[in-house]
């Protein structure tokens, strides 16, 4: 499946609550809501339930959460929603954890209108609690801690998820070669220009982040998630078993 990109209307709803706290925030989100195509994929392929439970883990500003909140509101008549991609997932919960203050500042200023339904806290996720999801997203976070920090995070991730619940995270393959090189020079750039440290980086081979988490118990799919970019992004997508006795794990 080709990822398509947000349509603009989405696009525009998503980013306004931005606007009114400068230009880098509200570019930053347009720019970033644009141009990675995570987003749109999550969307085109359904790799999210509405009304779910998510925890976006490394959220920064609340981007995920802002274009979740988006969906609310209007029928998929009046948005145009695109042809083929699966139904939007409306009335999530988004509770995003943020090590950075000023992006959790970003966040709660922002999308303080939408209430209960995103909810933003500055922790470590290394320490910090999940609570309990039906989606988790991780997406480009991993590789800024140890390996033994990595295994940790995501033994507490599947504790965190119900029964059928779903991580979705976004790795860079370190077998790529020069792409995966072009992925991680313009990560430290990006992390530099969001106020991070520049720190060693601790990288997977896909097949070994594959072995990981299947080690782990999750059903996991390899998505190609850097379409329209030099990069060597990919999304996987690790499923747990729904209960014996539910169809849905719900």
């Amino acid at each position: 499946m080709r990822t398509a990109t947000l349509p603009a209307e989405l696009l525009e709803q998503a980013t306004a609550p931005y606007r009114p706290l400068g230009n880098f925030a509200w570019r930053f989100a347009r720019g970033k809501l644009s141009a990675d195509p995570a987003f749109a994929g999550l969307l085109q392929r359904g790799l999210l339930p509405a009304r779910a439970r998510v925890l976006d883990i490394g959220c920064g500003q609340g981007l995920l959460a802002a274009l979740l909140g988006s969906l609310d509101g209007q029928s998929v008549a009046e948005r145009q929603w695109p042809a083929g991609w699966a139904p939007a997932p409306s009335q999530c919960r988004v509770r995003g954890i943020e090590l950075m203050p000023r992006d959790v500042a970003r966040a709660q200023q922002a999308l303080g209108h939408l209430g209960e339904r995103a909810r933003f806290t500055r922790g470590d996720m290394c320490h910090t609690d999940f609570g309990q999801a039906d989606a988790v997203v991780i997406l480009d976070v991993l590789h800024y801690v140890t390996y033994a920090a990595q295994e940790d995070v995501l033994r507490r991730v599947k504790a965190a998820l119900t029964p059928g619940g779903t991580l979705l995270l976004r790795v860079g393959d370190a077998s790529a070669g020069l792409p995966f090189r072009i992925s991680n020079w313009v990560d430290a750039a990006v992390t530099f220009v969001r106020g991070h440290r520049l720190s060693r980086l601790y990288c997977r081979t896909l097949d070994d982040w594959l072995a990981l988490l299947r080690a782990l118990g999750f059903a996991v799919e390899a998505i190609p998630m850097h379409q329209g970019t030099p990069f060597a992004n990919i999304l996987l997508v690790a499923r747990l078993a729904p209960r014996a006795d539910s169809g849905d794990g719900h």
